[in-house]
């Protein structure tokens, strides 16, 4: 056959199957948009555009609502140096990578070899090809140098989008490690401003059990005058006492919380437990509520990273789809040898010496078992399950955002009437020692009032930093505080291109 003509139907059918490429089998991705509600439930107060334009660019940093400065400087320590987050960066590039080694598959795989020695065979083999100029009978060495090298080379011709549809998956795959980056963000966030309401309410608490240790002193001293001057009594003194000791070891159990909140928020900040202890140490009041955010429930859907990565991953499940229903239809391959051999140098450039194979392969699968088409059915049920889990995401994260909502409406009340339960009973403690002193009322009931302010006192506490929960888990339910912080790189120690060089010229 004339070697043009081959040369020519092989243009030709290379031609029509690159044209074919664009052909990509397997649905297309449509969302699965769901509608949400007009307004939530827990908030009565409608929103003008511009108060919610100016909460959207509050959330983006949202612990600047607190007004303290030492939150801001925390979080700024905790972006920078969290390993959770700098793990989670890792694992976005780790995603691209396997990304790229998909798309690598659209190019031509090309490799080369060299060889050259000596060979020689066996010569107990009955009639035994002898050397040129060898006598029968005599010895027969059979071997010869031998020099070689060459290239090869495959080239897949995506004709029905298998390849396309892997990198799809895999760029879907990418873009959920970002959501994933994402979570861990709004998380952190999450965590170290509330152990930081936490720190500042230990305080508080320890600054209470302080002054209550200082009004039993007080009480008991007054117990001991009172008994000298012949008022008093020893079951008294013994009530007094005992009250005192009570107050001094309720305190204990503060001093351990606060170190262990400070160790806590050292490590999410990325350094050793107890760097900042000192530092964090200082008392500082609780941080004042932030106003309620004017918000929209599409928020929900645009912000929080889990329903963002559960969309994406129903894409992906749908590229995948695509990725099985390719396995269905022909598989187009262009291999490529050149291999010349020789047993001297200088025949190795000899158009006798040169070997080379040119062809167009194609395999279209014929009878499997109905592997294939079982393969398509679980990629189907994947993308389907995919589809449900997004739903159940926004689901879950509306019942989230709704839940925050009413508890911060609801402990608002609740707190400004345990305020004014703590200041009442403050009076009645002081009123209750001036009448003993006084003589008027027993110990007992100066003992009944100190605890009931106590309780007081403390409850008013745990409510503030309630309301302060409440509103940290507010916005960590809307999906706040990812926006605008860029994904942290490390260096490895190693660089690839300088391992090789041909690495710079051809990515490997």
């Amino acid at each position: 056959m004339n070697i043009n003509a081959v040369t020519r139907r092989t243009g030709l059918f290379l031609t029509s199957a690159i044209f074919l490429a664009g052909c990509t089998v397997g649905p297309r991705y449509q969302p699965d948009r769901m509608k949400p509600p007009a307004k939530f439930t827990e908030d009565d107060h409608a929103a003008t555009p511009e108060e919610i334009e100016e909460t959207n660019k509050e959330l983006k940093q949202w612990w600047h609502l607190f007004k303290d400065p030492e939150l801001d400087k925390l979080v700024d320590k905790a972006i920078t140096g969290n390993y959770n987050l700098q793990v989670a960066g890792q694992r976005i590039m780790a995603e691209r990578a396997i990304r790229d080694v998909q798309a690598s598959q659209w190019y031509p795989q090309v490799d080369t070899q060299a060889s050259a020695g000596n060979v020689r065979y066996s010569i107990n083999i009955d009639n035994w090809p002898l050397r040129p100029g060898t006598a029968a009978g005599s010895a027969n060495q059979p071997q010869a140098a031998y020099l070689g090298y060459g290239f090869s080379a495959s080239w897949q011709i995506d004709v029905f989008g298998r390849i396309r549809r892997s990198v799809e998956a895999e760029n879907r795959a990418v873009e959920e490690s970002i959501e994933d980056r994402r979570a861990v963000m709004v998380m952190m966030l999450s965590e170290l401003a509330g152990d930081y309401m936490m720190l500042r309410d230990q305080q508080l608490r320890l600054e209470i059990a302080n002054n209550n240790i200082h009004v039993a002193q007080d009480a008991y001293d007054l117990t001991n005058r009172l008994y000298l001057e012949g008022v008093g009594n020893t079951m008294q003194i013994a009530q007094a006492k005992a009250e005192l000791d009570s107050q001094t070891a309720a305190r204990e159990p503060l001093k351990t919380h606060i170190s262990q909140i400070t160790h806590a928020i050292d490590v999410l900040m990325g350094q050793m437990p107890g760097t900042s202890e000192l530092e964090l140490k200082v008392v500082r009041p609780l941080p004042p509520v932030p106003e309620f955010p004017s918000t929209l429930p599409s928020m929900v859907i645009a912000n929080r990273p889990d329903i963002r990565k559960a969309e994406r991953t129903y894409a992906e499940a749908t590229a995948r789809i695509g990725v099985a229903v390719a396995q269905l239809y022909p598989n187009f391959t262009i291999p490529l040898n050149f291999n010349p051999n020789a047993s001297a140098l200088y025949q190795v450039f000899q158009m006798g010496g040169m070997s080379w194979q040119f062809l167009m392969m194609a395999s279209l699968p014929l009878m499997h078992g109905g592997k294939y088409t079982s393969q398509i059915r679980m990629a189907q049920a994947a993308a389907e399950a995919s589809r449900l889990a997004y739903r159940q995401s926004v689901l879950n994260g509306f019942k989230e955002v709704e839940d925050a909502m009413a508890a911060w409406h609801d402990d608002e009340e609740h707190t400004e009437l345990l305020a004014k339960a703590a200041e009442d009973s403050s009076l009645a403690s002081e009123r209750a020692r001036k009448l003993y002193a006084a003589g008027l009322v027993g110990f007992l009931e100066v003992l009944t009032t100190e605890r009931t302010t106590l309780n007081a006192q403390n409850a008013e506490a745990m409510a503030r930093l309630e309301r302060l929960q409440d509103a940290i888990n507010l916005y960590t339910a809307l999906g706040a505080g990812w926006q605008g912080i860029a994904l942290t790189n490390t260096t490895l120690p190693v660089s690839l291109e300088k391992q090789n060089i041909l690495a710079r010229a051809f990515q490997q």
